[in-house]
């Protein structure tokens, strides 16, 4: 999650005239998701490891 995306929230909820709190309660699995990723790759960084290592012997 980067900077920007705060950026597009309150555009996009000011193009679309929906409260901040809507888009927030909406983006919350995306964020866990985002969230379960990054754990994902901490504990098992082989998995993102895997090709490189193939390739690089």
């Amino acid at each position: 999650m980067t900077p920007p995306v705060g950026i597009s929230m309150y555009t996009v909820c000011g193009i679309l005239r929906c409260s901040f709190f809507d888009y927030s309660r909406e983006l919350v699995p995306f964020a866990l998701a985002v969230f379960v990723v990054v754990l994902g790759i901490i504990f098992f960084p082989d998995i993102v490891l895997f090709l490189p290592n193939l390739l690089m012997g």
